[in-house]
């Protein structure tokens, strides 16, 4: 079974390695191009990767908080006690309300789909909103495919009838990686280490502190349903 894991996610690594390079580039048009094979020119020492990696709290374009963050400098290190910035929706955190428009980033629902739908249908992900637009692309992709044989997509081989606050933390890790310059997946990358990373973002869902947590917790799932909508067909 670990194996077997292990392969899946390596798969998903490989497939987001390239479609993330060509998202940043659609959505940021960077020059030179990140090039969709080659990870050495990622990570911090691009910006269009490192907008996206930036703690959300932080402002990649302050010139302070930018060479703090690549020389590494005390108050500026990148671990997994921060949120990156393309959690956010509109790539972009409220900081007097760090919960606004969290796990709602366009590069990560278009990864979700990606790995658990089709990359065909991460192209549905046009831009942030409430997803009633994706919710009725979706049924009538479904109705124009009706008595037509298609390819199951990995939510209905494994039966996933619903969005969950695990899978989520997956992409995550997932698109997290693909955005930064290391090469072979490990667990600890410098400061960042995924699987605490992993936790904190299922803690968030799982364990809210209050009722009215609860409901905003509930209400961004039922949010993640509208958007990737047929997989819970």
């Amino acid at each position: 079974l670990r194996q077997g894991a292990d392969m899946a996610r390596g798969d998903d690594t490989a497939k987001l390695k390239s479609l993330v390079a060509e998202w940043v580039n659609m959505d940021s048009t960077p020059d030179p191009h990140i090039d969709a094979d080659d990870k050495h020119y990622r990570g911090f020492i691009n910006d269009a990767c490192s907008k996206l990696l930036c703690p959300a709290e932080l402002d990649w374009n302050d010139p302070i908080i930018k060479a703090g963050i690549r020389n590494r400098s005390d108050g500026y290190l990148v671990t997994d006690l921060s949120f990156p910035a393309f959690l956010y929706e509109r790539y972009s955190a409220n900081t007097q309300n760090l919960e606004e428009g969290l796990f709602k980033g366009k590069i990560l629902v278009q990864a979700y789909k990606a790995v658990f739908t089709s990359p065909s249908s991460a192209k549905d992900v046009e831009a942030d909103g409430d997803g009633a637009d994706i919710s009725a692309n979706n049924r009538r992709a479904q109705k124009s495919c009706t008595g037509i044989k298609i390819k199951k997509h990995v939510a209905h081989i494994i039966q996933m009838k619903k969005v969950t606050p695990r899978s989520i933390a997956y992409i995550a890790c997932q698109v997290r990686f693909a955005l930064s310059s290391v090469t072979s997946w490990r667990s600890i990358d410098g400061d960042f280490d995924y699987v605490q990373f992993w936790r904190t973002i299922v803690d968030f869902f799982d364990k809210p502190p209050g009722r009215t947590a609860r409901c905003r917790v509930e209400i961004l799932l039922e949010w993640w349903t509208r958007y990737v909508d047929h997989i819970v067909l």
